[in-house]
């Protein structure tokens, strides 16, 4: 049976619990002239014993007051000061919710079950309106929670498997899939046969689609070789997994990144190596910054407009807090923007 979402009280409910009219509370409530002392009097104790408290999501999109959006991100601390897509897609997440008079309240945690507790804390102590929730991944129990919650939420990434019905949770994706298709299909027009992937955390519903991509179009055209490693994004298993990738009796001709740290991290294994890139190795990130741009040789990169990935993700987030129904919307597809760092394999055997 499901669950119905928790629910806090409304001024329906302090009328009926009150004797009045809802207009009358909301005169009492709001401080407004049109009811006497002993009604306001009155109904402000039943909304304490209740524990009503004002929308302030409602009343910052009236242009009144001040409502917060909340973010939780369960990764390790040590990896975000060097990733830049988190910035960027925070950026553009607080540019949109400023606009709107919004604010965003950010907390860092080490695991899901922190994050499944702030959640609830910040529910129940009603400190926010609605949620930005990343990382989606397998056996994800947010979205329940969320439903249980009724906070409107945007889930930012295709969730592993669908949100409950009735639910007032968004999503905003991109295809991870199609965009290491991409990646494939360049290395492999260049001539590559062999292709490692130093990935990012397992667990998350993005790793797993690529992991999934790269195999599915590797034997769809009949590579020998597609390998996945994943880490926790940081430079040094970056670093590691490239060490790793680099001794085996038939290491790749090409290595794909989850991320621009780990790429530049790759670059750096394969000089202290004697590897040329691209003589002997081409590299591929998946995120463009001003890393990939600024390296040498250049980096092949995975390029999107991460603010406004963000914004998306904030704009769909308010349309839920006006009350609009929730949807599930594709953002744009990174494309691949092809510099220095990829070419053709080495023609002497390895």
């Amino acid at each position: 049976m499901r669950r119905r979402p928790a629910r806090r009280p409304t001024m329906k409910d302090i009328a009926r619990r009150a004797g009045v009219s809802e207009s009358a509370v909301s005169f009492a409530l709001n401080d407004r002239p049109g009811v006497s002392d002993a009604t306001r009097e009155r109904v402000r104790r039943v909304a304490e014993q209740l524990g009503w408290r004002p929308s302030t999501a409602a009343r910052a999109l009236s242009g009144e007051g001040a409502a917060t959006v909340g973010l939780v991100l369960a990764r390790p601390a040590r990896t975000l000061g060097v990733e830049s897509f988190f910035l960027q897609l925070l950026s553009g997440v607080q540019e949109t919710l400023a606009g709107h008079g919004l604010g965003l309240l950010f907390q860092v945690v080490e695991d899901l079950d922190a994050e499944c507790a702030v959640h609830r804390r910040w529910w129940a102590e009603h400190r926010v309106d609605g949620l930005l929730v990343v990382d989606p991944r397998d056996g994800d129990p947010r979205p329940a929670l969320l439903a249980e919650l009724g906070l409107p939420t945007v889930i930012v990434g295709a969730p592993a498997a669908p949100v409950p019905p009735g639910a007032p949770i968004s999503t905003v994706w991109a295809d991870d899939t199609g965009a290491m298709a991409s990646v494939v299909d360049h290395l492999h027009h260049l001539g590559h046969r062999r292709i490692a992937h130093i990935a990012g955390l397992p667990e998350l519903s993005h790793t797993r689609r690529r992991i999934d991509s790269l195999r599915t179009e590797a034997a769809r055209r009949g590579l020998t070789h597609a390998v996945s490693l994943p880490t926790d994004y940081s430079d040094a298993q970056g670093a590691e997994a490239t060490r790793r990738a680099l001794s085996a009796r038939r290491p790749p001709t090409a290595i794909v990144y989850d991320n621009d740290v780990m790429a530049v991290a790759g670059l750096a294994v394969a000089a202290e190596r004697g590897l040329a890139v691209p003589a002997d190795l081409s590299i591929v990130a998946w995120d463009d910054s001003a890393l990939c741009r600024n390296t040498h040789p250049t980096l092949t990169a995975l390029t999107r407009d991460t603010p406004a990935f963000g914004r998306h993700a904030a704009h769909h987030l308010i349309t839920l807090l006006a009350g609009d129904p929730p949807t599930s919307t594709q953002d744009t597809v990174p494309r691949l923007t092809q510099r220095s760092s990829t070419g053709a394999p080495p023609t002497k055997p390895s």
